[in-house]
Formats: C-alpha cells, structure tokens, sequence
C-alpha cells in the first residue's frame, strides 16, 4: 500500500499536464482567429487547431513522389491531395471512370490519374475545364463576378499529362455539361471531383453526374469550407438531408459525398 500516494500524485500530474495542455491549446486556437475575424464577421468561418496529428502523408513515398511533380500545377495543399489520394484507392473495385470538372492547370487531376494508374484502374479519367476561368457566377456567389482562375491553357494540362505519361486521362475543354456533357453521357462514373467555386455550376454538375454515378460512388468538393465559396457550401448543405447519399465534411476544407447502396 505504499506505493499509493505515489500513485496518487503521479495521477495529479497527468491530470495538471492535461489541463496545461488545454489552455496552451485554447489560447493557439483563440491566436489563430484573429486574422479570420478581420478577413469575415461570419462565425462559421474561423481557423481551427486539432491536437491530432496523424500524418501519413509523410511516410507515403509513392504519394509524395507524385505530389512533388504536381504542385506547381495546382493550388491543392498536400493535405487536400493526400484525401484524393486515398478516396481513389478507396473506389478501385467499383464500376465506372473518374472525372474532374475545374481542372485549373492539371495538378490535382494528374494527382488523381496516377492514383488511378497505381491502383490498377484502366477506366479513363476525364479531366474537364473551360479554360476560360469561372463560369455561372451568381447571385449565391457573392465573391465570385466570372473569369476567375482563368491563367491556364489546355496544352499545359495536356503537357503534364504526357509527362508523367497518363495514357488513361484524357483533357475535355468547355463548360461541363452544358457543352461537353454529352461527349461523356454514355460513360458511368465511379469518381469526381468538382473545383468550380460557384453554386450553378456545381448543381449542373451533380445534377448530370448522380445517375451515372455508381453505388458507393464519391464525389469530392474541393471547397466546400471557404468563404469565398459559399455557394458551394450551399450546394453541399442541401444534400444532408437526402437519403441516398452520405456527406461528409472533412476539415482540410473539402465535402465528400459518398452515393449509398451496393454494387451490383
């Protein structure tokens, strides 16, 4: 019985360091806010700290091997990068292609084709953008007036392409799918990933895209957590409530949206 006072103030300590911990965490997490309050007065955008600190990214060379040759073509972190990363994996015995729609200069889709590629996945994945910048702005976009992120070319998209030598992706210009949907409308689709940043243009997009979408099928909002892009938090926060699908808000910033049900 000796040994329980002993016990009993090394529980104390414990018990003191995770306290310490917490107010260190808290005051970090109040520093943080500030430049978010003077960016916004919306309370639903404000940084955040978590203690977690999983960080497979880190030790996964094939991703890093491949982010390194992607990022100047992209304006994904690698903690967005490493979603898509695993997400493609994840669909692998699933039926269907893979898309992109807001491809920018083909970073994030080249990331996307070469997980496909690792993964033994032979369906092609298309990578669609209007190259011209943003399209359907409107009055649900408050930041956004059309053009934007238009610095780009489809030759650059291509290039890397063939550089990292991406026989299944193929580049489909135009705005998706009023123009090129149809190109595509017999395909199905086991994968997307919309960076669109406007609230019609994603709706346009889902619309097209969910009755081709396989079961178990995902799709990915690369901006769902930004001010700047609060149509496209609306668009997200529409679907919660319906009863085929599951969504997801992931803190890097993104939504995944996973269609419910079994393949056939």
């Amino acid at each position: 019985m000796s040994d329980v006072p002993q016990r009993r103030r090394l529980l104390d300590r414990l018990f003191d360091l995770e306290r310490t911990k917490r107010r260190v965490h808290a005051s970090l997490d109040a520093l943080v806010q500030v430049p978010f309050r003077l960016y916004t007065r919306d309370p639903r955008y404000r940084g955040y700290l978590t203690p977690a600190c999983y960080s497979p990214w880190n030790v996964d060379d094939a991703f890093r091997s491949v982010f390194e040759r992607v990022e100047d073509f992209t304006l994904m972190d690698r903690y967005k990068a490493y979603g898509l990363w695993q997400l493609v994996a994840q669909v692998t015995p699933l039926e269907g292609a893979l898309l992109e729609v807001g491809v920018w200069r083909g970073g994030s889709g080249a990331l996307i084709a070469s997980r496909a590629a690792s993964c033994g996945i032979e369906s092609p994945v298309f990578l669609c953008d209007t190259f011209q910048g943003v399209v359907k702005a409107g009055a649900r976009d408050a930041h956004y007036r059309g053009g934007e992120h238009a610095d780009t070319s489809e030759a650059t998209v291509s290039k890397l392409l063939t550089d990292l030598g991406l026989v299944h992706a193929e580049v489909v210009p135009g705005v998706f799918p009023d123009e090129s949907g149809a190109d595509l409308a017999g395909e199905c689709f086991r994968f997307c990933h919309v960076d669109v940043d406007t609230y019609d243009s994603a709706s346009g997009i889902l619309e097209w895209l969910w009755p081709r979408l396989s079961p178990g099928g995902v799709v990915v909002y690369d901006d769902y957590g930004f001010p700047r892009c609060d149509g496209i938090r609306e668009h997200v926060n529409e679907q919660m409530d319906l009863p085929d699908r599951l969504v997801i808000h992931n803190l890097t910033g993104q939504a995944i949206v996973v269609k419910r049900g079994r393949p056939a």
